[in-house]
């Protein structure tokens, strides 16, 4: 080729190039730290910075705007501090922060910004979404309706869960709040729904086991596990619920049903707390500030039932709360109680009794209720709850002495006979078909003879015996719908050949 040719060529691709190059204007938002400790930055020269907006701290280090002041911008961290410093300069990326969702998240254990921890190599996700969403509009909202089987008799039977609901687990330490979260993850085990578990600065070795539990009982690949580690920054503990709740989302918005466990919130407003008052916010009623309602109003209101046009999807939400010597008129109990849909309160005393899970039915409560539970669960329930609330008053009554009448002793060994099929092992959730049975054979009479101490033995080979002789009864029960007359009768003929059987092998 000539050279003219050659350099008639150059020139046209060189022009090409060019006339692709953006040559206007470009303007760089660059601040300024001023001052940084405990996992607060006070950042200057950002006047056009928004709430919440990620900002860049250089070399992977993030964190979002918290506060706007008139020259000062406080700044939630997003890691640790490191290497930052007063001096070194600060970019505004004019996004919010997000994190990674879809199918790819199943089965994996992650930290708040969708990081792995799992050491199982980097996540797929199918898109990003922020972490602060808004919550479905009213009219967007069906009736709660559908159960959800936490495979926990006291609470299905007695404070039933919908799909859709937001039921507070609220008890002292170590009473078995997260037993019963977890309790409710491993029942889905078989079920469409997918769990996501957050642990917000728990030990360890605590979010181990749980870990494990889940793997070796449940079904690990239907779960999302997002942990915020106490020794992590902050802002991963303050973003963890609504990254989280950004997750779930993902699958409420496609039609799917999601449950989400918040491990727990008592730990997330004191982290709030903290954050909030190094960045110069005013205490209010025990030193929280008083847009913690706020921040926990607009979490939770983003769990629902959608309607049909909206592809009818759901996001049930437990959120987990700790009382101080079950004082529940403390801050964060209250506020957490009028935010949610009902709340299952654990008891000390009952928890050190053995009567676990420890559930007090006398302040518990769903606000849901009955509509949604199963309806052959509803129908073998009847009276259940207001029987056993009298045994507790004639129990309490009758230790002062005195001699019951008939009535009264045929009250008394009906009720402990309910407290011991509600009294359960941990990680040991019953499905529908044991449930049902248990109510039944109660309410019914046929465990009025059986010793309080044999109700675990014949408890224990209940399911199995109906389904190798009662398959066609089990059929329904397992589908929901409850027993016609015929069948119930039946049913009851069935469970008292059983108890009897059970009963005379063990005498």
């Amino acid at each position: 080729m000539p050279e003219t040719d050659q350099a008639a060529s150059w020139l046209a691709s060189a022009r090409s190039s060019l006339g692709q190059v953006d040559a206007g204007p470009q303007t760089d938002r660059t601040g300024r730290v001023e001052d940084i400790g405990d996992g607060i930055a006070l950042v200057s020269g950002l006047p056009d910075a928004k709430l919440d907006e990620l900002l860049s701290f250089g070399n992977g280090r993030y964190g979002f705007v918290h506060g706007l002041e008139e020259d000062i911008i406080s700044c939630i961290l997003l890691n640790n501090e490191g290497t930052i410093e007063a001096g070194d300069a600060v970019e505004g990326t004019s996004s919010v922060v997000s994190v990674p969702v879809g199918p790819g998240l199943l089965g994996r254990v992650l930290d708040p910004l969708g990081r792995p921890l799992d050491g199982r190599g980097d996540v797929e996700a199918e898109t990003q979404f922020p972490v602060e969403r808004p919550a479905p509009a009213i009219i967007d909202r069906e009736l709660v309706t559908e159960p959800v089987q936490t495979g926990t008799l006291a609470i299905d039977t007695l404070f039933p869960i919908g799909r859709g609901q937001r039921e507070l687990i609220v008890g002292d330490r170590a009473t078995g709040k997260t037993t019963i979260a977890v309790d409710t993850i491993l029942a889905q085990k078989s079920s469409d729904m997918i769990c996501i578990y957050v642990v917000i600065g728990q030990k360890t070795s605590s979010v181990q086991r749980v870990i494990d539990t889940i793997r070796k009982r449940g079904n690990p690949d239907h779960c999302i596990i997002v942990v915020a580690r106490p020794a992590e920054a902050p802002g991963l503990c303050w973003i963890a619920p609504f990254a989280a709740m950004s997750m779930a989302e993902y699958f409420r918005d496609r039609g799917q049903h999601a449950l989400i466990v918040i491990d727990d919130l008592s730990k997330h407003a004191a982290t709030h707390r903290e954050v909030s008052l190094l960045t110069g916010r005013p205490p209010g009623r025990e030193a929280y500030p008083g847009d913690i309602f706020y921040v926990h109003a607009r979490l939770l209101e983003r769990a629902a039932k959608l309607s049909a046009e909206k592809g009818g999807g759901s996001l049930t939400a437990l959120p987990v709360a700790e009382t101080e010597a079950g004082n529940l008129s403390a801050y964060i109990p209250t506020n957490l109680i009028s935010i949610t849909d009902g709340q299952i309160v654990l008891n000390r005393t009952l928890f050190d009794q053995g009567q676990k899970p420890a559930v007090d039915v006398g302040v518990s409560v769903s606000r849901v209720g009955s509509a949604a539970q199963a309806p052959v669960l509803r129908a073998s329930v009847g009276t259940l709850r207001l029987d056993y609330a009298q045994f507790i008053e004639l129990e309490a009554f009758t230790r002062f002495g005195g001699l019951p009448d008939t009535h009264v002793r045929q009250q008394l060994v009906r009720g402990a006979r309910i407290r011991a099929i509600l009294r359960q092992g941990p990680h040991a959730p019953l499905d529908l078909l044991q449930e049902v049975a248990l109510v039944t054979a109660s309410q019914n009479g046929l465990l009025d003879a059986v010793p309080e101490k044999e109700i675990r033995n014949i408890q224990s080979g209940l399911g199995d015996y109906l389904r190798t002789n009662e398959a066609d009864l089990v059929k329904v029960i397992e589908s929901g719908n409850a027993l016609p007359p015929e069948q119930k009768t039946r049913f009851l003929a069935s469970l008292h050949h059983y108890i009897d059987t059970r009963t005379s092998a063990v005498s």
